[in-house]
């Protein structure tokens, strides 16, 4: 591809944008207005790296990797915008689609419940927990995305799993709610 090889780069294309479309629906959700901005520069950043890829990992594990860190840049660049810009329009304030509005309705709160719940546990722990156990990366990938090393991610995954846990445990009535949907 450095030598302006555009078959070799369509290749490359073709080969990873099903992982990276899988990847940035499955941490942003299919709807998220982003998805493909986020994509995009998931492909550019594959495309420009390819050369660090040694080979050490599938072409699928270091795609999900390199497409996850963006994912996480750009929620963290979300969260920056949101503190110091003020918007006009609330998510909360959405109007339930008219095809299930109750379940709409009862997900958007159930959601919120849990966004509540965990705000005060520290964002690396919650991250961690989510990539592990409700997304499936392993320690090792978890390590990737979130910069730091397996033993750092191992113990961010105990403190966050527990912390999460004994949040939701003391809540009887979202515990209950949670074991409904989980089921």
């Amino acid at each position: 591809m450095r030598r302006g090889d555009t078959s070799a780069a369509a290749a490359l294309h073709d080969r990873v944008r099903p992982t990276v479309d899988r990847t940035v629906r499955r941490l942003l959700g299919a709807h998220d207005p982003d998805r493909d901005d986020v994509a995009q520069l998931a492909m550019i950043e594959l495309v420009t790296t390819i050369d660090r890829y040694r080979g050490e990992c599938s072409l699928d594990s270091w795609t999900s990797t390199i497409t996850a860190r963006l994912v996480f840049k750009a929620i963290r660049r979300r969260r920056v915008e949101r503190k110091y810009f003020a918007f006009d329009d609330d998510p909360g304030e959405e109007a339930p689609s008219p095809s299930r509005p109750a379940h709409d309705l009862g997900a958007r709160d159930l959601l919120r419940r849990v966004a509540e719940l965990l705000s005060p546990v520290e964002d690396v722990k919650v991250w961690t927990f989510l990539l592990h156990d409700a997304w499936g990366y392993d320690l090792r990938e978890v390590a990737q995305i979130t910069d730091v090393t397996v033993a750092a991610a191992q113990s961010r995954l105990v403190r966050g799993r527990a912390e999460v846990n004994a949040r939701i445990a003391a809540s009887p009535e979202l515990s209950s709610a949670l074991a409904k949907v989980l089921s």
